[in-house]
Protein backbone atom coordinates (compact mmCIF):
# COMPACT_ATOMS: atom_id res chain seq x y z
CA UNK A 1 0.00 0.00 0.00
CA UNK A 2 0.97 3.40 -1.07
CA UNK A 3 1.91 6.62 0.84
CA UNK A 4 0.40 9.97 1.64
CA UNK A 5 2.74 13.17 1.36
CA UNK A 6 1.68 16.88 2.40
CA UNK A 7 4.17 20.12 2.58
CA UNK A 8 4.18 23.67 4.23
CA UNK A 9 6.38 26.51 3.82
CA UNK A 10 7.01 29.23 6.32
CA UNK A 11 8.72 32.38 5.33
CA UNK A 12 11.25 32.29 7.95
CA UNK A 13 12.38 36.25 6.74
CA UNK A 14 8.94 37.35 7.67
CA UNK A 15 7.50 35.13 10.53
CA UNK A 16 4.70 33.92 8.53
CA UNK A 17 3.19 31.35 5.90
CA UNK A 18 4.11 31.42 3.25
CA UNK A 19 0.68 31.61 0.74
CA UNK A 20 0.56 30.91 -2.94
CA UNK A 21 3.69 29.27 -3.57
CA UNK A 22 3.37 26.66 -6.35
CA UNK A 23 5.03 23.01 -5.62
CA UNK A 24 4.53 20.17 -7.91
CA UNK A 25 5.40 16.76 -7.19
CA UNK A 26 7.38 14.67 -9.53
CA UNK A 27 8.14 10.59 -9.48
CA UNK A 28 11.64 10.03 -10.49
CA UNK A 29 11.85 7.32 -12.85
CA UNK A 30 15.59 6.58 -13.78
CA UNK A 31 16.57 9.97 -15.84
CA UNK A 32 13.28 10.87 -15.98
CA UNK A 33 10.37 12.87 -13.84
CA UNK A 34 7.17 12.46 -14.64
CA UNK A 35 5.01 15.21 -12.88
CA UNK A 36 1.91 13.70 -10.53
CA UNK A 37 -0.29 17.04 -9.37
CA UNK A 38 0.47 21.27 -8.80
CA UNK A 39 -0.65 22.38 -5.40
CA UNK A 40 -0.41 26.20 -4.32
CA UNK A 41 0.51 26.87 -0.89
CA UNK A 42 -3.04 28.73 1.41
CA UNK A 43 -2.88 31.28 3.79
CA UNK A 44 -1.60 28.35 6.42
CA UNK A 45 1.33 28.10 3.63
CA UNK A 46 -0.02 24.43 3.45
CA UNK A 47 -1.44 23.10 0.70
CA UNK A 48 -5.20 22.53 0.80
CA UNK A 49 -5.11 18.57 0.66
CA UNK A 50 -1.78 16.20 0.26
CA UNK A 51 -0.62 15.07 -3.06
CA UNK A 52 -2.69 12.44 -4.66
CA UNK A 53 -2.17 8.75 -3.94
CA UNK A 54 -0.87 6.18 -2.95
CA UNK A 55 2.30 7.25 -3.59
CA UNK A 56 4.33 4.05 -4.14
CA UNK A 57 7.97 3.44 -3.09
CA UNK A 58 10.44 5.38 -4.88
CA UNK A 59 12.17 8.79 -5.68
CA UNK A 60 10.27 11.53 -6.06
CA UNK A 61 11.30 15.38 -6.19
CA UNK A 62 8.90 18.43 -4.73
CA UNK A 63 9.69 21.85 -6.45
CA UNK A 64 9.05 24.77 -5.10
CA UNK A 65 8.20 28.29 -7.01
CA UNK A 66 10.19 30.39 -4.16
CA UNK A 67 11.23 33.09 -6.87
CA UNK A 68 7.84 33.44 -8.02
CA UNK A 69 6.82 33.90 -4.28
CA UNK A 70 9.18 36.65 -3.31
CA UNK A 71 9.02 38.58 -7.01
CA UNK A 72 4.79 38.83 -6.24
CA UNK A 73 6.21 40.30 -2.86
CA UNK A 74 8.74 42.84 -4.39
CA UNK A 75 11.62 41.17 -3.25
CA UNK A 76 14.35 39.35 -4.82
CA UNK A 77 15.26 35.61 -4.37
CA UNK A 78 18.77 33.93 -4.50
CA UNK A 79 15.91 31.02 -5.01
CA UNK A 80 14.40 30.85 -8.24
CA UNK A 81 13.21 26.43 -7.92
CA UNK A 82 13.84 24.89 -4.57
CA UNK A 83 13.93 21.04 -5.68
CA UNK A 84 13.79 18.39 -2.80
CA UNK A 85 14.27 14.87 -3.18
CA UNK A 86 13.56 12.27 -0.69
CA UNK A 87 12.73 8.79 -1.27
CA UNK A 88 9.34 6.67 0.03
CA UNK A 89 10.05 3.19 1.57
CA UNK A 90 7.82 0.30 1.89
CA UNK A 91 5.41 0.37 4.83
CA UNK A 92 5.24 4.11 5.40
CA UNK A 93 2.12 5.37 5.66
CA UNK A 94 2.45 9.51 5.80
CA UNK A 95 5.18 11.86 4.41
CA UNK A 96 5.78 15.41 5.75
CA UNK A 97 7.79 17.58 3.63
CA UNK A 98 8.49 21.05 5.41
CA UNK A 99 10.12 24.40 3.52
CA UNK A 100 11.26 26.86 5.90
CA UNK A 101 12.32 29.74 3.17
CA UNK A 102 14.08 33.12 3.05
CA UNK A 103 15.27 35.34 -0.18
CA UNK A 104 18.71 34.39 0.70
CA UNK A 105 18.57 30.30 2.30
CA UNK A 106 16.28 27.96 2.90
CA UNK A 107 15.90 24.54 4.94
CA UNK A 108 13.72 20.80 4.74
CA UNK A 109 13.10 18.40 7.31
CA UNK A 110 11.20 15.32 7.67
CA UNK A 111 8.37 16.54 9.49
CA UNK A 112 5.52 14.48 11.13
Amino acid sequence: MGATLSTHVLDTARGVPAAGIGVTLFALLGDARAPIARLVTGSDGRTARPFEGPLEPGLYELVFEAGAYFAALGTGSFYDLIAVRFRIDTGETHYHVPLLLAPGGYTTYRGS
